[in-house]
Formats: structure tokens, C-alpha cells, sequence
């Protein structure tokens, strides 16, 4: 197995990575040192929020849920403390209302997790093509609804009471759907 290329960093290779999924955070972070980035790893909101402040990176890569909370909080904070940040989303729940909301709070780019490192690399350092290509495979009828679901309850501030009274849909049934992932 060959290692993988330094890259151009500029003169700050700082990189942050906030997921609470140990294994693959430890992973990324390994990937991601052997490409020449200095690595910081948060397993929570609180963690990532204080390393931002302290020492906010040149690069970062942030899960948009986790389990205290959303890696948007995080966005916010680093944005705040440095605006030439490239900021990386990464979710397991892709939807096109939390990407729309990533990049308004100030996202660089976001994925769709499974993401290995090299399509972290070319959504940090914008060497990806402009545009993916088109699917021949349109949404289902159950993922359009689910990105509506989605769109609203990024437009209420992610509360789950407001977005289940502006759908007419029991709060409960509106936070099953939240917790599952996105139909295909």
C-alpha cells in the first residue's frame, strides 16, 4: 500500500475533527495526519466548541449530529473566531435542508458519510468537480418527503414541537422519523 501524497496546506495545516464515532474519528484523524495536516480530534459539541475558541483551525471537519447535540453549534463558533476556515459537514443523515443550512452558517462543503479521506481532502481543499453528476435514479416519493421534513425543521431552528405543529404531525411520530436515516 503506498502512502498517501503531502499536500500544498498552505502555511497552517491545522485540521479539527469533531464525531463522536470513536473508530472512525481515530481513523480520519490517522488518514488525515499522513497527509500532512496537524490534527485535533472533539468526541462532542462541548469539546469541538472549546478547541475552536482556543485555537481556532485552518481546516475542519464537523458531524452534523452527535450526541450532545448539532455540529452546526460548531460551525457557528469557528466561523465566528476564523473566517477563512474551510469547514467540512459530514452527516449519515444527508438532506438537502441540513446542507442548505451547513454552508448558510458557513460550511465549506458537506458529505455524506461513508466518506473516506480523500474525499475529505478534495472537500477541504476544493479539488472536486464544480458539479456531481446527474443520478439517472430520481428521489423516491418516501426520500422527497423526508426532505421536506427535513427543510421544515431546519427553517423552525431544529425545534421538534414547532415543526410537528407547522406539518400537522404528532411530535413523536415527527421524532421517529428524525431519528431514522434518510429513505432511499
Amino acid at each position: 500500500m503506498t502512502e498517501p501524497a503531502q499536500l500544498d496546506l498552505g502555511p497552517d495545516p491545522s485540521l479539527l475533527i469533531v464525531d463522536d464515532d470513536e473508530v472512525f474519528l481515530k481513523r480520519l484523524a490517522r488518514a488525515m495526519e499522513k497527509r500532512g495536516f496537524a490534527v485535533e480530534t472533539a468526541e462532542g459539541i462541548t469539546a469541538g466548541k472549546a478547541i475552536a475558541t482556543a485555537r481556532p483551525p485552518a481546516y475542519a471537519v464537523i458531524d452534523l449530529r452527535l450526541e450532545d447535540g448539532n455540529g452546526l453549534d460548531v460551525v457557528e463558533v469557528l466561523r465566528a473566531k476564523r473566517e477563512d476556515a474551510r469547514i467540512v459537514v459530514l452527516t449519515g443523515y444527508g438532506a438537502i435542508a441540513t446542507a442548505v443550512a451547513a454552508v448558510k452558517i458557513g460550511a465549506t462543503d458537506y458529505l455524506s458519510k461513508p466518506a473516506d479521506a480523500n474525499e475529505v481532502v478534495c472537500a477541504l481543499l476544493g479539488t472536486g468537480e464544480a458539479l456531481p453528476d446527474i443520478s439517472e435514479n430520481p428521489m423516491s416519493a418516501d426520500r422527497v418527503r423526508w426532505e421536506h421534513i427535513q427543510r421544515v425543521y431546519e427553517q423552525c431552528d431544529r425545534n421538534v414541537s414547532e415543526t410537528a405543529r407547522r406539518l400537522s404531525m404528532h411530535r413523536r411520530t415527527l421524532q421517529r422519523i428524525l431519528a431514522k436515516r434518510s429513505p432511499r
